[in-house]
């Protein structure tokens, strides 16, 4: 594996991997590049496992040995000091390990939908690590599909993806536009969308009835707004999860945790 040195934080074979740090210049530059920046060992072999293709990888030079086992081809194997690796980037890289990948064509909602029996909706859900950890409690809890109203963050960010242990990889997702009309896309498919909120009047999610669950759609809001009034109307369900102790919600990450296992508590593992 052939492995090239660099001594230059502004060396421009590195470009990819500048000011990691700064979400406004990374939003701007990754999306519009077709790229995303892994970070880790595990998200990196992840990544390469759902087929994503490398476009180079950046690591700490003493730890090169560990993509040794990696068929790399043309893909440059760039490798510099903690020093250099923090100046490129704008932190310390402690995992050692970065790289840089290209991304896939995202599918439509329609074809989301169309092979999922449950699937978590997103509204105004900004928060990189909310986003991630939603990635990561949808694939442990069985459920098949995100989709993302256009307002939502990108889950491919770096943090999103760290956050969810590369479980973005894992769980296909879409746009669902425009918003929040195309909720009747997901309607006409099946599903019953049911919306998440703290109101006393919802229907607690443990009530719900089998035909409810069968093919549920579950909408979260944004931590601390909510959902919009006319996400709220263009959903089916006003559904709540029952707190005690005075607590009236919870993190929309945890929360869709909760929800996404009690829908598929009965499904066999």
């Amino acid at each position: 594996m052939p492995v090239h040195e660099i001594t230059d934080p502004d060396d421009h074979r590195i470009a990819d991997y500048r000011a990691l740090t700064d979400v406004e210049l990374r939003t701007r530059w990754e999306p519009p590049h077709g790229l995303f920046i892994a970070e880790g060992e595990l998200v990196l072999r992840r990544a390469l496992r759902a087929g994503y293709p490398a476009r180079s990888y950046l690591v700490d030079a003493k730890r090169v040995d560990q993509l040794a086992d990696l068929d790399t081809g043309d893909t440059p194997v760039y490798a510099a000091t903690p020093e250099v690796l923090q100046q490129a980037t704008g932190f310390h890289v402690h995992r050692g390990v970065l790289a840089s990948f290209h991304r896939k064509p995202l599918p439509s909602a329609a074809e989301v939908l169309a092979t999922a029996r449950r699937v978590v909706i997103l509204e105004d859900v900004n928060n990189h690590t909310n986003l991630g950890a939603i990635f990561r409690a949808v694939a442990a809890l069985g459920v098949d599909a995100v989709l993302l109203s256009p307002t939502c963050a990108d889950p491919l960010y770096r943090r999103s993806v760290r956050v969810s242990m590369g479980e973005v990889f894992a769980i296909p997702y879409a746009k669902l536009s425009p918003w929040p009309d195309a909720l009747g896309q997901v309607r006409a498919a099946g599903f019953t969308v049911l919306a998440m909120t703290p109101a006393p009047d919802a229907v607690p999610i443990q009530r719900l009835d089998a035909g409810q669950r069968a093919r549920a759609a579950l909408l979260m809001g944004a931590e601390g707004a909510g959902l919009t009034p006319a996400a709220m109307v263009a959903s089916d369900v006003r559904v709540v999860i029952p707190m005690r102790r005075g607590v009236d919600s919870l993190n929309v990450a945890a929360a869709t945790a909760v929800a996404c296992w009690e829908l598929g508590r009965d499904d066999p593992l």
